[in-house]
Formats: structure tokens, sequence, C-alpha cells
């Protein structure tokens, strides 16, 4: 059975999001059981949403057995080397912004797959790529990052423009994936090492 490239991403995309949603867990300190449904629902939450919206159903992960065995796998592994990923101090970052990447532009994909309008497929990849991380947030008590002054959904949006201007030319799909994978992981880095944020509309001190 041949992987096409986009199942590649997805399952990527769900790895790092996993390994992301385990290690946040273990930071509560929660038991197995609670790291294997943190890192569950950090995988799939976005795109158990976009499913629903879109009317792909059952949805994907109840139809392939591929991303709960990717799941499963990475929350596994994070739990028994989390020694070693704890030496790692930026880890647990750069696994969530690789995730942001990858998830956005599955999500994209699926969309386009619909013949949706442009502004559609971008909101459905950010939902894509964000919302397993705010039912991450919720469950495990925070302020959801993407409702915080953190550069993070629009790290998306960004990349969902940028995806759509690569289609006009004449790079191979394959290659415009790659760029704006690359584009939204290096935004989320230059945001954060910078402390690039959005203003504040409200004085914090009232």
């Amino acid at each position: 059975m041949t992987i096409s490239f986009l199942q590649i991403i997805e399952i990527l995309g769900t790895f790092s999001f996993a390994v992301s949603g385990a290690t946040f867990a273990m930071e509560k300190k929660l038991d197995p059981f609670g790291v294997l449904i943190i890192s569950f629902v950090t995988a799939i939450g976005g795109g158990t949403l976009r499913d629903g919206m879109i009317g792909n159903l059952p949805v994907g992960w109840l139809r392939d057995a591929t991303a709960t065995t990717v799941i499963f796998s990475a929350a596994i592994l994070t739990m028994l080397f989390d020694p070693y990923f704890r030496k790692l101090s930026k880890t647990l970052f750069l696994f969530d912004a690789l995730g942001l990447g990858l998830f956005t532009i599955v999500g994209l994909e699926k969309a386009l797959e619909l013949n949706l309008s442009m502004g559609v497929c971008i909101a459905l990849g950010t939902i894509t790529a964000s919302f397993g991380g705010v039912i991450r947030d919720v469950l495990l008590n925070h302020v959801p990052l993407v409702f915080r002054k953190e550069i993070y959904a629009l790290a998306s949006v960004a990349g969902g423009f940028l995806y759509f201007l690569l289609r006009q030319t004449n790079l191979s799909s394959d290659l415009s994936t790659i760029i704006c994978i690359l584009f939204i992981f290096l935004i989320r880095l230059v945001a954060v090492r910078y402390k690039i944020s959005l203003p504040p509309f409200y004085n914090r001190d009232k």
C-alpha cells in the first residue's frame, strides 16, 4: 500500500502533537492513563472538529487505526524516555510548533478536496492545527495558548495565505507544502525567541 505525501505529513503531525500533549500531561504529574488521554486529544482534537464541520463522518481516526497507533506509540515513548526529553528544554515547544505547521497543511488539503473557498480552507487549517491544543489546555486547567497574546493561530493563518500564493506559481505541490510548514514553524520560533506578540487592547492594570 502506497502512502501519499499528505498521509506522511498527517502521521508526522499526529506524532508531534501526541508528544507535545504527553509532555504537558507529565508536567502536571498525571498518571499514565491521563498522559495517554491528553496525548490523544491533543493529536486528534482539531481534526475531529474539522471532520465534524465538513461532514466527513465517521471522523478520520475512527476509520483508520494509523492515527491511534501513532498516538499511543508516541505517548508511551515519551513516558519511557521522559528523563531524556527533560534534558532537551526546547523539546516541547519544538514538537508543538512542528505539529502546528504540519496540521495546518492537512486541514487546508482536506478543505481543498471539497473545493471550499480560500477563507474557509484557511479557517479549517487553523482549526485543525490549533483546537487540539485548546482542548488539552482546558483539560489541564490552562488558559489556551491560542487565546493568549502569543502568535499561534496567526502563524497558521499566515501559512495558509502563503500556501495559496505558492499554488499560483510553478513550484511543485510537495515543495510548496514543505515551504509552508517551515514558514509556520519559523514564525513560532521567531515570535517566541523575540517575544513578538499581538498588542493588548485593554489596560491590564485596571
